[in-house]
């Protein structure tokens, strides 16, 4: 089963997957003039406002929602593996990936705004790929093929969400744990499964209150202990600056051979944790109350800089810096150790002992217990929003939401197919708790890439009511008005939503102060 398993990953993340989520960001940015550096005061600016309802979640909740699915074991397990694999050149790509994925998550995210709709069971916003994969083509001849489009999506996105990428936080969790304290991996499934049922059973709005109370503290506390550790030593800094560079394009002696290890690894990497394009962002956009896509397109561009150039950074330069770190040949811990920093334990696994021994090395023996803390919270958070992808996607499919009903499925929303959904999740929760890291992070890999070739040739396809809506909010702007969208105007047709939508701002056209 591994070397099927490894055999389908193989297939999926090949070289056109990597290629494909690069071409994707530099076309996206160009389209976008570069809105990802010259929008940035802007998406400060709303990332801490924003209106909320009892429809919908504030813009600073949207984005924590989204941030505590892409702030997980990716930012620091995934981290360490791209080094261990790709060597410190797999730094410079997750970089590069993040800032051209910027514009993709702008893209995808101003699309589930535009085409959400309101969950009738329970009044809430929902939206993602499926939802406008399904709609914006809904007038055109192409729709019975976009309309299946938007299906295998939604499945896809159950099968990854629900099952395949759980088991790969709850596995970094239970082995930081054990590493840390020597839980046993049982004890922390269970107590995970735990929480998580409290959790997910309250629905999107007591999802949004714990991530935005979680994910910020949380992240402010891991990035300043990185950020102290970095700063010790920091009289390594500019060698550590000149080998991730010069090993990235393959110019440094001992990484030459892997440069497209570390392209691969960067990428790969890159994409699990900010997740980019993979589609998984669009879902908690879709959730915000905002009087424009555009403004919540912007705040989770910028969700994207969290996560890599200032979480995952953190945890690269940690290990660089304190020596925690170890490059295999061949991409796999069975491989020849190429090079080492001299800091780790002979029976190191790689993974999150990495940092764990990074830590331990300024305060010796408190490192593997921050980073299981750590990794408590960043992997509960990234489960719990998961779960709330799977269902948006799980209702779609059922069709009392989405174009398309599937029979087999059918049935009361919030006993039926939900119940069997949470009990799916808890489930994978477990099986990854006890699992080997390798088999949960091929099941995870598998997850991610299928999203992201679906979602990113989609959003190719699709890609222009969202460069009308960000024309229009530029324009209103310039004007000095607080934007309202108005697809009709913009001649954008199957935002549904927005046709009968009236904000308060549309009926006070007062020019913005802001």
């Amino acid at each position: 089963m591994t070397e099927f398993l490894d055999t389908i990953n193989g297939y999926i993340w090949s070289d056109a997957l990597v290629y494909l989520c690069l071409a994707a960001g530099v076309y996206f940015s160009i389209r976008s003039r570069f809105l990802q550096v010259r929008q940035v005061p802007e998406m400060v600016r709303l990332m801490i406002r924003g209106e909320k309802s009892p429809s919908g979640v504030s813009s600073f909740q949207a984005l924590t929602m989204s941030l505590s699915g892409r702030v997980g074991t990716g930012n620091i397990a995934g981290v360490a593996t791209a080094i261990a694999f790709g060597g410190p050149g797999a730094m410079f790509w997750m970089w590069a990936v993040a800032f051209l994925g910027a514009s993709t998550s702008f893209v995808e995210c101003t699309l589930g705004q535009i085409y959400k709709t309101r969950d009738r069971l329970t009044g809430e916003y929902r939206g993602g790929p499926a939802y406008y994969l399904s709609r914006a083509m809904a007038h055109t001849k192409a729709a019975p093929l976009f309309k299946v489009y938007g299906i295998v999506f939604a499945a896809v996105t159950v099968l990854a969400c629900g099952v395949l990428l759980p088991s790969v936080q709850s596995n970094s969790m239970a082995s930081a744990m054990n590493n840390a304290w020597g839980v046993s991996e049982w004890t922390v499934a269970v107590g995970t499964v735990i929480v998580l049922a409290f959790v997910i059973i309250g629905g999107v709005k007591r999802i949004a209150a714990f991530a935005s109370v979680v994910v910020p503290v949380m992240a402010v506390f891991y990035i300043a202990g990185a950020l102290v550790i970095v700063l010790a030593n920091a009289s390594e800094l500019p060698s550590i600056i000149g080998t991730v560079l010069s090993s990235a394009f393959g110019a440094d002696a001992a990484f030459g051979a892997i440069i497209g290890a570390a392209v691969m690894w960067g990428v790969k990497r890159g994409v699990y944790s900010n997740e980019a394009g993979q589609g998984t962002g669009p879902h908690a956009a879709a959730a915000a109350e905002v009087s424009h896509p555009v403004k919540q397109g912007f705040v989770q561009a910028f969700a994207v800089y969290i996560d890599t150039l200032f979480i995952c950074s953190a945890t690269g330069f940690l290990i660089l810096s304190t020596g925690a770190y170890r490059v295999y040949e061949g991409e796999s811990a069975s491989g020849a150790v190429i090079a080492e920093g001299g800091a780790l334990p002979s029976d190191a696994v790689v993974g999150p002992t990495f940092v764990q021994v990074g830590f331990d090395t300024l305060w010796s023996g408190a490192g593997s217990t921050f980073i299981a803390v750590s990794l408590a919270f960043f992997c509960l958070t990234t489960i719990i929003a998961y779960y709330y992808m799977a269902e948006t996607n799980l209702r779609f499919l059922v069709g009392k939401y989405g174009p398309a009903p599937v029979p087999l499925i059918r049935g009361t929303i919030g006993s039926n197919t939900t119940i069997l959904l949470q009990t799916l999740i808890l489930v994978s929760v477990v099986v990854g708790a006890v699992s080997t890291a390798s088999e949960a992070w091929t099941l995870g890999d598998i997850g991610v890439g299928l999203m992201a070739w679906l979602n990113i040739i989609g959003i190719l396809i699709l890609q222009q009511p969202a460069y009308k809506a960000l024309r229009d909010y530029e324009r209103q702007k310039k004007s000095g008005l607080d934007p309202v969208f108005d697809p009709k105007a913009l001649n954008i047709v199957g935002a549904t939503f927005w046709e009968s939508y009236e904000p308060s701002s549309r009926k006070d056209r007062e020019p913005s102060r802001n």
